[in-house]
């Protein structure tokens, strides 16, 4: 079973890069189902059929879902959470506390990851493409594994003084669902969902960008913080691009000014995600709806090869961290370090090779550090990040 998700700016064409990736794999026999979590659903549109919360069959091998189960998790754990406060402030703990500690942050997300993967994993389908939520909120979607279980630590600490108290009131909201008493077992579930996340073999992240500055920018930070929680990125989309003119450039002012502003940021996208492979995706005349012009999309862009094969293996990007420093690791093969220039300009660390310049969005924890040290270790560069005042950034092979 494969797990693709496609993320992006809001508007760069996530929705139809994963309808089209989805598209194509069933048309090359295998049983694909496309999800869509974003709450601003656009997946039927793009199908150009109405969809439903559950998995529906769209064309042959094709299902299609629009999962809304977020507004009810919301009504529903909103009740408890208001219960389970009051319970904290009769045991003492003042209004702020007692409000932050019964709230579990995410768990419309919990919900929805988990819907994902009981789908994914029952065989029913050989592949899951996800057409995921604008990038901040998917990221912090994807970072939900790892609050949820830290929360669920944090509140064994008080399940002894609010779980019984809580019981016949979820009884009565929820019948047959005793969501305190199944913390654990929730928490269990997450750990494994956190497990087929992180795994590169079953699932993989694409990122979608137009030659567009500020999308370039939070595709970057998307990667940094994809890396940093270690799941797996195999590609990047370049959509929208403003194909070469015939016969050497457009008549039309407006699109030479488009194209001469597109091919900067073109290059930039090439060579700032390497090792990551791109494909580019033509701008075109008209908007590409249905099963059929969508796997024909797909065909063009991956031409005779599988789309959900794994197209990249290994983070572009590491992060660990040594004492009082932090080591970020960026695979650079085939590059001497007599031939890098770096530096960190706010919460950016600016790399250059030759033409080649990255752009690395910074993790908030490295913002107020300094790069002290900069070497070439096994192809890649280890950039060594320590306290303000420990000492300019120095070479070593």
């Amino acid at each position: 079973m494969r797990l693709i998700l496609y993320l992006g700016k809001g508007g760069v064409g996530k929705t139809t890069m994963a309808a089209a990736t989805a598209a194509r794999a069933a048309q090359l026999g295998k049983r694909t189902l496309v999800v869509s979590t974003d709450l601003a659903h656009s997946l039927a549109d793009a199908l150009d059929t109405p969809l439903v919360a559950e998995p529906k069959q769209v064309a042959d091998h094709l299902w299609a879902q629009e999962i809304n189960v977020l507004d009810e998790m919301r009504a529903q754990w909103s009740r408890v959470q208001d219960y389970v406060t009051s319970v904290l402030k009769k045991q003492g703990i003042n209004d702020v506390a007692a409000e932050e500690m019964a709230l579990i942050p995410g768990m419309d997300e919990i919900v929805a990851l988990l819907n994902i993967h009981r789908v994914a994993k029952d065989g029913s389908y050989d592949v899951v493409v996800v057409d995921a939520a604008p990038t901040g909120e998917t990221v912090r979607l994807l970072s939900m594994p790892e609050t949820f279980l830290w929360y669920a630590n944090q509140a064994k600490g008080w399940r002894g003084v609010a779980m019984n108290a809580a019981k016949p009131l979820l009884r009565s909201f929820l019948p047959g669902v005793n969501v305190l008493d199944s913390l654990q077992k929730l928490n269990e579930q997450v750990a494994v969902l956190r497990g087929v996340l992180t795994d590169a073999e079953v699932s993989s992240y694409r990122l979608v960008v137009n030659p567009e500055k500020m999308v370039i920018k939070e595709a970057l930070r998307a990667e940094t913080y994809l890396a940093l929680f270690g799941y797996p990125i195999d590609g990047v989309v370049c959509n929208r691009v403003l194909p070469q003119p015939a016969n050497g450039h457009y008549q039309d002012a407006l699109l030479r000014e488009m194209l001469a502003q597109q091919q900067g940021y073109y290059e930039q996208i090439h060579s700032t995600f390497a090792p990551l492979p791109v494909w580019d995706v033509p701008y075109r005349s008209r908007e590409i709806l249905g099963p059929e012009a969508l796997a024909e999309l797909g065909a063009g862009i991956w031409g005779g090869e599988d789309p959900t094969r794994v197209f990249h293996q290994g983070a572009p990007q590491e992060l660990v961290k040594r004492g009082d420093t932090y080591i970020l690791r960026l695979p650079l093969p085939h590059v001497e370090l007599a031939k890098v220039g770096m530096l960190k300009k706010g919460d950016e660390l600016i790399v250059e090779i030759g033409n080649f310049k990255r752009d690395v969005a910074l993790p908030t924890v490295l913002v107020p550090m300094e790069a002290t040290v900069a070497r070439m270790v096994n192809g890649a560069l280890e950039v060594t990040f320590a306290p303000a005042g420990a000492g300019a950034a120095e070479q070593s092979a």
